[in-house]
């Protein structure tokens, strides 16, 4: 039986990344011994840095002036970090609040800075995004913040805002390397591995490099980005298979046909799921259409005493971890690069069955 993962995160990765990854796990290119084991400061791992750098990079088209880092810590760890180093003495930052991740880096802001909420759709239970006409921004704001999806509640930006005037900073965790996008837009755009980008254990952040070191805080030395500018992301030993990992997942996507290619996957993937959805009554999802994510799904059962015997026939026929989260409840279908489109085919088929059999 083909098992096809839904988790949020970790997240199924490309099987042909996977199989390349246990190709080499031994005997990485001839040198008798295994990523994992290998120094962090030797020619090869500089090797994998180099290729890692330049592939994602193509897939960017990054310009010279912005620096990408391989960070620890994840991007809750990036919620501390933003303030800290782009924000000076006394001064503030906005913030949208689309849901649990922007939430939890408003609740950091606020220990570290002054935040400023420009909106929030906490009373559309983040079933929706506050349009730009809603928003009360800051003029002085030192950034912008937002969430590009939210993992949760599964809303995410169609574009990216034009209303803020600050520098814009995003959370692109869930969504990063789904499609396109202007990163000259951006003073700073981070994303934790764990969906479309490799194992947990490492974030990449791509910063302008006018903005690394313009604090006049002192700041403790791993959380400053000066630091791991300055030492290419080696200050201290880096998650090194992670990060090699990363690298064979670039390349992989460029061997797609790159970012272009990835959202065309994922508009099918997503397509093919909400017209499941949305032609059958015994389903149903509660995100507004208008900003409904392409890699996370949330849904519900017109018969919510029948989610245990869903989950456990689903993992029965190989669909796994489509429980919704604790917070929401329901179902919850992630569709990151990794998924194939035959993955969701198969959810499909399985809740037409369900829904003839249970409905």
């Amino acid at each position: 039986m083909k098992v096809f993962n839904f988790g949020a995160g970790p997240a199924q990765l490309p099987p042909p990344v996977m199989q390349q990854a246990q190709a080499e796990f031994l005997d990485w290119h001839g040198t008798g011994i295994s990523v994992i084991e290998m120094s962090h400061r030797s020619p090869s791992f500089a090797d994998i840095i180099d290729q890692s750098e330049h592939d994602l990079s193509e897939l960017l088209s990054l310009p010279e002036h912005y620096q990408i880092l391989f960070l620890q810590g994840g991007a809750t760890h990036m919620m501390s970090m933003v303030p800290l180093n782009f924000l000076s003495r006394g001064q503030s930052a906005d913030y949208l609040h689309t849901g649990n991740w922007s939430g939890k880096a408003i609740n950091e802001g606020r220990r570290l800075a002054a935040v400023n909420v420009v909106a929030s759709s906490k009373a559309d239970e983040f079933m929706r995004i506050p349009p730009p006409s809603q928003w009360q921004l800051d003029p002085g704001a030192g950034y912008f913040y937002y969430c590009d999806n939210e993992t949760i509640s599964g809303v995410e930006f169609q574009d990216v805002p034009d209303a803020a005037t600050a520098p814009l900073v995003s959370d692109m965790t869930s969504n990063f390397l789904s499609r396109e996008f202007d990163i000259t837009r951006f003073a700073c755009v981070f994303a934790g591995a764990q969906k479309n980008i490799g194992p947990a254990g490492l974030t990449v952040a791509i910063i302008r490099k006018d903005c690394i070191g313009s604090s006049d805080r002192t700041l403790p030395l791993l959380y400053d980005f000066k630091t791991h500018a300055d030492t290419r992301s080696l200050s201290n030993t880096p998650a090194t298979f992670s990060w090699y990992m990363a690298g064979l997942t670039f390349r992989w996507i460029l061997q797609q046909g790159g970012l272009a290619a990835m959202h065309s996957n994922a508009l099918a993937r997503s397509a093919l799921l909400y017209d499941c959805i949305d032609s059958d009554d015994f389903y149903s999802s509660p995100v507004d259409r208008a900003y409904r994510s392409r890699m996370n799904i949330p849904f519900v059962l017109a018969d919510d005493s029948l989610d245990k015997v869903f989950l456990q026939q689903a993992a029965e026929a190989g669909l796994l971890a489509l429980k919704g989260h604790r917070s929401v409840g329901g179902m919850r279908a992630s569709l990151y690069n990794g998924m194939p489109l035959e993955g969701v085919a198969t959810l499909v088929e399985f809740m037409r069955d369900f829904s003839r059999r249970k409905g």
